[in-house]
């Protein structure tokens, strides 16, 4: 071999050694690119799980500010309907709720793939699990607002409807995408254009035109908006617990807004600054709102502030600059207090004001992608109004479709399976009538409504030194402890006094005329309206002569009664003595004067008949006139002198004394039970109304003419809160007591 063979053996060879160093550089370089895609994969996959981890963390924070804004009976239903709608939902995504998002598209309307979701492949799976936390979260939003007088399986419908099929469709209409080609979109709402990045429409206005569709059907809960109340608002169980239920739900939304870009690149930090950023200006100027319409810092608009200005960035949170998040999160927060004021005048019963912030704001941020979204980011050639016509488009026929259908679908159920509980279940809360679990406030309420209802002293709160209701319990029973040993005391002092009323009762009746007066024409009743009277009347028999008098002693009870006794013993005294019925005023005023308690008086009639003369002598001291009847025709003996016992006299002459022919008429004593008594016009009847009263009655027999005059009176006398309840046969009834006497043949 020559030299120059040599020569051409040792360059064929270095150009095959070169030719083998360029191959393994590409192949090095290759394989660098493939490192590169895998772990930029499981980078997104990462995220992707971590966001959806942090998205479920937001079914706590919606239990939290549910639970909390609810009425203490109903938190453990609220608690309930948020564990089982989050496994509903995720069962009935898995089960077709999925294939209709994501599956293959049929005309643009829904999908018809992935039944049963089952695939190997990772990325499907990790979409699969973040898309099922927004599904939990549009049906969850629904409980919130129609809590407290819904039946836990009506919810449980409810949650089936929404994420089988109602969310499932509106999410293929604007999200479905070739998996294997993201850009190419499925649905008809994305082929057109539409735009909402994690879902300010497509989740949030879901939940919230189901649950205003639903709130329609089943109405406010009871006594939320009576007449005449000015504080409309029920007071939530747990404001803290809604508190940190709002910044549970503030923190999920890094995982809600974050997740939807579905890859960990450098959108990232815009997404998250844009997302809390909103959120905090949603939470000022809603609180703004607050103090200009309640005059304070009101906890419902400083909670639902945040959460509005949330709802009103996803769907622009990857479009828009920090300035322009800040603008759309104002304007969140202030449309979501403008919609709790709304919901307010429209009596609306939202709980938790799940319409205006998922509602009012979702749709209010899907609308602000046009007006604020930065097209070239967005990769958007058309004009801002083309954008917005479609934003609209989308808007709207999310809102048709959804709100339509559930009302439709939901009014339907109720007609066959009423979806509200009964009065009675929703009065008891329905932790409760739903799921018999009870709390310690239920069960210290339930002992000081038994007590209430019982009077039974002797009950007991429940104790517990580490809750607040048994604290309660604990001084409650304290209380109870020291008030029933005042009331056994109380009670030994009332049947003392009962036994004493018993007593002068008694007494009271002895000195009531009680004689047989069936020879002589004069007769007398008095009804008391109470135990002891301060009416009474009385007759006194001397030969021919009948001493009578009717007196009415102010006040009632047992001072009454004493002065009552004194003033029938001063006038039997006096009459024995044949005293002129004046005299008799005079010695009983001077008396009485002397011994009466002070500021008592006694107004007093006092008469005598000469049986054989047939002639009357009558006086009166301040009592109301005796009245005379002659057939028809009535004749006055009016006072014209104040009543006894006021101030001493010491001329007789001060009573005028009456003196005139019965000439078989009649006269006529009464008591001010009579005259003050009210008409069919609530008009007192006055001296002529008994007039007209005696007229009416007038009998040939003395006693049934008076008898039946007092049975009306007495008629018209009952207490109007007795009336209503149909008692009519007890004189403790009574208005006033009712005293007649009447004297004639």
């Amino acid at each position: 071999m020559t030299v120059a063979d040599l020569q051409i053996l040792i360059d064929k060879l270095q150009s095959k050694i070169s030719q083998l160093e360029l191959t393994n550089k590409g192949a090095l370089k290759a394989t660098e690119f493939r490192l590169e895609a895998i772990l930029q994969a499981n980078l997104d996959t990462f995220w992707l799980l971590i966001c959806a981890i942090l998205v479920f963390l937001m079914q706590a924070g919606f239990m939290c500010l549910e639970s909390g804004l609810s009425r203490n009976k109903n938190s453990i239903n609220v608690a309930l309907k948020n564990i089982t709608d989050f496994g509903i939902a995720v069962v009935t995504f898995w089960a077709f709720g999925f294939a209709l998002m994501y599956g293959t598209s049929v005309m643009g309307l829904f999908g018809d793939k992935f039944y049963f979701f089952t695939t190997k492949v990772a990325g499907y799976q990790t979409y699969f699990v973040f898309q099922a936390m927004f599904v939990a979260t549009a049906a969850t939003i629904i409980s919130g607002a129609v809590a407290e007088r819904l039946r836990f399986f009506s919810y449980v419908i409810i949650t089936f409807v929404t994420s089988g099929f109602l969310y499932p469709i509106v999410g293929h209409w604007a999200w479905a995408f070739n998996f294997d080609e993201p850009s190419e979109k499925f649905g008809w709402l994305g082929k057109m254009g539409y735009l909402d990045f994690a879902g300010s429409s497509v989740v949030h206005s879901v939940g919230g035109w189901v649950a205003l569709a639903i709130l329609l059907i089943i109405g406010s809960r009871t006594g939320r908006f009576r007449k005449n109340q000015n504080k409309k608002l029920f007071q939530g169980s747990n404001t803290p617990i809604a508190a940190l239920g709002a910044l549970i739900l503030w923190f999920g939304w890094f995982g809600f807004n974050g997740g939807a870009n579905g890859a960990m690149d450098l959108k990232i930090p815009l997404i998250l600054i844009n997302t809390f950023l909103s959120a905090s200006f949603g939470l000022i100027f809603s609180s703004i709102l607050g103090i200009f319409v309640m005059k304070k810092p009101e906890p419902l608009f400083m909670i639902t502030g945040p959460l509005a200005g949330l709802v009103s960035i996803t769907a622009s949170c990857a479009y828009v600059n920090p300035s322009e998040a800040i603008f759309i999160g104002s304007i969140g927060g202030l449309l979501s207090g403008l919609g709790i004021v709304l919901l307010e005048k429209l009596k609306i019963d939202d709980v938790v004001s799940a319409i205006p912030v998922h509602l009012i704001a979702g749709v209010w941020g899907s609308l602000s992608v046009a007006i604020f979204g930065d097209f070239e980011m967005m990769g958007l050639e058309i004009s801002r109004m083309e954008q917005l016509y479609i934003q609209l488009i989308g808007v709207t026929s999310i809102g048709g479709f959804c709100f339509i259908s559930a009302f439709v679908i939901f009014k339907s159920i109720n007609y066959v399976f009423p979806l509200r509980v009964g009065k009675i279940q929703e009065e008891l809360g329905l932790n409760i009538s739903e799921h018999n679990a009870s709390t310690d406030t239920h069960e210290l309420l339930e002992v000081l409504t038994n007590q209430a209802k019982t009077e039974d002293y002797s009950l007991r709160a429940p104790q517990d030194p580490f809750t607040d209701s048994g604290i309660i319990g604990t001084q409650y029973n304290i209380l109870m402890d020291r008030l029933e040993q005042s009331e056994k005391q109380k009670n030994k002092w009332k049947k003392r006094v009962s036994s004493e009323i018993k007593l002068a009762m008694n007494v009271q009746k002895k000195l009531m005329p009680n004689r047989d007066l069936t020879n002589y024409p004069i007769y007398g009743l008095n009804i008391p309206a109470r135990e002891i009277s301060g009416d009474f009347y009385d007759f006194y028999l001397h030969d021919d002569q009948v001493y009578f008098t009717l007196s009415d002693v102010s006040g009632k009870g047992v001072n009454a009664g004493m002065v009552m006794a004194k003033s029938i013993t001063l006038f039997k005294i006096f009459s024995k003595l044949k005293f002129k019925p004046n005299e008799i005023l005079l010695e009983m005023n001077n008396d009485l004067k002397d011994t009466n308690p002070t500021g008592t008086f006694v107004t007093s009639i006092v008469g005598c008949y000469n049986l054989k003369t047939d002639i009357v002598e009558i006086a009166n001291a301040g009592h109301q006139p005796a009245l005379y009847r002659k057939e028809k025709d009535f004749r006055e003996f009016p006072s014209e002198t104040p009543p006894l016992a006021i101030v001493k006299q010491t001329n007789s002459n001060v009573y005028k004394l009456e003196s005139f022919k019965l000439n078989n008429g009649r006269i006529y004593c009464f008591t001010d039970g009579f005259s003050e008594c009210l008409d069919e016009n609530n008009e007192e009847l006055g001296i002529n109304g008994v007039k007209k009263l005696i007229l009416k009655h007038q009998n040939q027999v003395l006693k049934k003419e008076l008898d039946n005059a007092t049975e009306e009176i007495k008629q018209k006398s009952f207490k109007k809160d007795y009336l209503e309840k149909g008692i009519k046969d007890n004189n403790d009834i009574l208005d006033d007591d009712l005293t007649i006497i009447g004297i004639g043949k």
